[in-house]
């Protein structure tokens, strides 16, 4: 999952950055208000963490901007201020989230991990397919219980179809999912990937929809075909 994190200070916007990266996540971050509200309304991320302090423009002002332009991205405000009326300004403008600071790493990775559930509407954490089941937590998957070892971006891709059986994904979905901007995509990098999987987990789990993208289609879908 792709997050984008807004903090102005840099010791904490690059070690949040890094922790995120540790669990999975491709992070990306910026400093400062307007170029956040440009990010998250010109390009696609599946998370975002904005701190409320923030120079050119505030936090509440990018929450506010972004719902008023219809874009649902889950947001989690980050701020160093514990009073009620805080919390509740920033749920009000659109929240889905806040943490007071300082930020505990592995519970804003937890936490970003349910937002991300309760967008996709699952109440699980771990995600099932017949006998493959991926703990995005534990960052592990396992076949009829045996584990199975991926790559990050490989566990990334599946993490990604999964959270969306049914639905198909276009190789630069998959690919936005990946890399982080400064991050060298090369051009069959997603297919490549995705080899990989099918030569891991059975060349049927993941099909190719020729020119659209790539599907884990659901149960009953399998049966019916």
């Amino acid at each position: 999952m792709r997050v984008l994190i807004v903090e102005d200070d840099a010791l904490l916007g690059d070690g949040l950055r890094e922790g995120l990266q540790q669990h999975g996540f491709t992070a990306d971050w910026i400093e400062d208000g307007d170029g956040a509200l440009h990010a998250l309304l010109c390009e696609r991320f599946d998370l975002a963490i904005i701190d409320i302090g923030l120079p050119r423009r505030s936090g509440i002002s990018v929450l506010n901007a972004v719902r008023n332009a219809g874009r649902e991205t889950p947001i989690l405000m980050l701020t160093a201020r514990d009073a009620v009326d805080d919390k509740i300004n920033c749920l009000d403008a659109g929240a889905d989230d806040y943490l007071v600071k300082p930020v505990d790493i592995d519970e804003l990775a937890a936490r970003l991990r349910a937002l991300a559930r309760r967008h996709a509407g699952q109440r699980n954490a771990t995600l099932r397919h017949a006998d493959l089941e991926l703990d995005p937590a534990a960052h592990r998957v396992t076949v009829d219980g045996m584990s199975v070892e991926l790559s990050r971006r490989e566990f990334s891709i599946l993490h990604a179809l999964l959270h969306a059986v049914g639905t198909v994904l276009s190789r630069d979905h998959l690919e936005q999912s990946l890399y982080g901007w400064n991050e060298e995509i090369e051009s069959n990098a997603v297919q490549v990937h995705v080899h990989n999987l099918r030569r891991k987990l059975g060349d049927n789990l993941i099909e190719t929809v020729r020119g659209v993208g790539y599907v884990i289609r659901k149960q009953s879908e399998d049966i019916a075909k």
